[in-house]
């Protein structure tokens, strides 16, 4: 696939989660809702999110990742790890257990004890599932204004199995990435025939503590065989937990919890997709080493509470290399991470930012 128009917008995948989903999960775990009513609100975010996106002028958009996101409303890997680790054999399940999953805790980060993930344990050799994604583009491509401009998210090999407990692979997570990622590719078959035109895949870990270069060219050759024969443009997305902001997200997984080894631009850079998407300080590492990818640029910053201006947004850019070594042809916008911690206003104040940003680099000659 050609590349697309220089600085077309999108967004990373989490939109901006509503604080009554909380009162709503608990209503269920009373037995006051069904959780099919649940479902019913979770897919009526769903259709707000999209509005959002529209009304703000984002071109590619997506679902906001809604439904995807049961309890731990604040936690990005309830809806990256829990959700399809339930979909997936070899991971020990349990209907009475939360998210249908047997988890034990795991610390995901050194820079802090505290921050612990309920991780799924696996136990057999990882199989097909159906992940849902056909249907979530089915449903958002229905609601939305330009079904060829949605695109749909999924978590990467790597991110699934370095957060498992391992206790069937004895430790070979090459392999068990490589079995994760038979199961992501017949997934992103099906999005293709279904008429996807838009694929992400995401990957926060490739420099977190423990993952040295070994293990990252494993995971690039995992995330490749996830594009075999997707024919969609694809998306990467590289970023390391830039969730928390401020004192009500403590022990939460927050900014530059992963960055602990050295960023890996170069082997990012191998990976067999359109467009990098990055957090925007991390742009200058991929001077030199881009090739002809595009860079998606992350320069709507999640963790800060304040919207930034059209002009501020450009701005930065400037500073990262947009004009000198990045060229206006290479360079999308998105947000740094995803936005589910957002208050709504500030989510969709970041997305028109955005968008203003885009139209005046366009109108630059």
């Amino acid at each position: 696939m050609a590349a697309i128009q220089e600085y077309t917008t999108t967004v990373v995948g989490a939109y901006s989660v509503p604080r009554w989903y909380e009162a709503l999960e608990r209503q269920v775990e009373s037995g006051l809702l069904r959780k099919e009513e649940l479902a019913d609100a979770q897919w009526r975010a769903t259709q707000a999110a999209i509005l959002d996106q529209e009304v703000a002028g984002i071109d590619v958009i997506n679902g906001g990742e809604m439904h995807r996101r049961e309890n731990n409303r604040y936690a990005p890997p309830n809806a990256m790890l829990n959700y399809f680790w339930q979909k997936i054999p070899g991971f020990e399940k349990d209907p009475r257990a939360e998210y249908g999953i047997v988890t034990r805790p795991k610390p995901i980060t050194p820079k802090d004890p505290n921050v612990i993930h309920p991780a799924a344990i696996c136990t057999a050799k990882i199989g097909y599932g159906d992940l849902g994604l056909v249907d979530e583009f089915k449903f958002v491509a229905s609601n939305a204004r330009d079904p060829e401009g949605v695109k749909i998210t999924m978590t990467g090999p790597h991110m699934l199995c370095k957060v498992a407990h391992d206790e069937y692979y004895g430790g070979d997570i090459a392999t068990m990435m490589m079995d994760m990622a038979e199961v992501i590719n017949r997934n992103l078959r099906g999005l293709d025939e279904a008429g996807c035109k838009h694929i992400q895949l995401d990957e926060p870990l490739y420099a977190a503590a423990g993952v040295h270069r070994d293990q990252v060219e494993a995971a690039v050759e995992a995330n490749n065989a996830c594009w075999d024969g997707v024919k969609a443009y694809r998306w990467q997305h590289i970023c390391q937990g830039n969730y928390a902001v401020g004192a009500h997200y403590d022990g939460q997984v927050g900014h530059r919890y992963f960055d602990i080894e050295d960023y890996p631009a170069d082997l990012i850079c191998r990976t067999d997709c359109h467009a990098i998407m990055n957090e925007g300080d991390m742009t200058p590492k991929y001077e030199g080493r881009l090739g002809n990818l595009q860079l998606a640029v992350g320069v709507a910053e999640v963790q800060d509470m304040n919207v930034e201006t059209p002009e501020r947004l450009i701005e930065k850019m400037a500073t990262w290399g947009h004009g000198s070594w990045l060229p206006r042809e290479q360079t999308l916008l998105t947000s740094s991470c995803g936005m589910n911690h957002l208050p709504r206003h500030i989510a969709l104040g970041k997305l028109k930012a955005m968008a203003k940003a885009r139209d005046i680099l366009r109108s630059r000659s």
